[in-house]
């Protein structure tokens, strides 16, 4: 089989064939049949679904069992997959951890030293809400973007 490299997977990894993958992302654990693809994500037919399995059999992501079905067998970080990170069957967008980690610094820091007034807390303050406003803004966008 041949090795393909991130540029020939991240082109072919678009659209359909990225929904089905993202889905088999989130259960890494468990094979699935053409049907149960077709099904879950609302596919006209079997063999949509069978077509977009077989993609994803000849970049090597997926491999077969002997009784036909699917299970992950490579995880790749492509495309829109590098702004994520896998928990368990979840995907989540890898900015949540930071808008989690400034906006719980900030709360600490309001705690400990308040609204002072001096001019440093104020300017932390702002500061920290700012950070915290843009990078929960860029997780909300990413969510929206998320392929399922």
């Amino acid at each position: 089989m041949k090795d393909f490299s991130p540029e020939e997977i991240e082109s072919q990894l678009k659209g359909k064939t990225l929904l089905v993958y993202w889905f088999m992302l989130k259960s890494p654990d468990s094979s699935v049949g053409v049907r149960e693809i077709q099904r879950k994500l609302g596919f006209s037919s079997p063999s949509v679904a069978a077509h977009h399995l077989d993609k994803l059999l000849t970049l090597g992501l997926v491999k077969r069992t002997l009784r036909g079905e699917y299970y992950l067998a490579k995880e790749v970080k492509v495309g829109i997959l590098r702004l994520f990170t896998r928990l368990g069957r979840f995907m989540i967008p890898r900015y949540l951890f930071y808008s989690v980690f400034f906006s719980t610094m900030l709360i600490i820091y309001i705690i400990l030293y308040g609204m002072s007034g001096c001019i440093h807390n104020i300017i932390a303050i702002i500061f920290g809400f700012s950070a915290c406003i843009i990078l929960w803004y860029e997780t909300f966008r990413l969510w929206r973007q998320r392929p399922i």
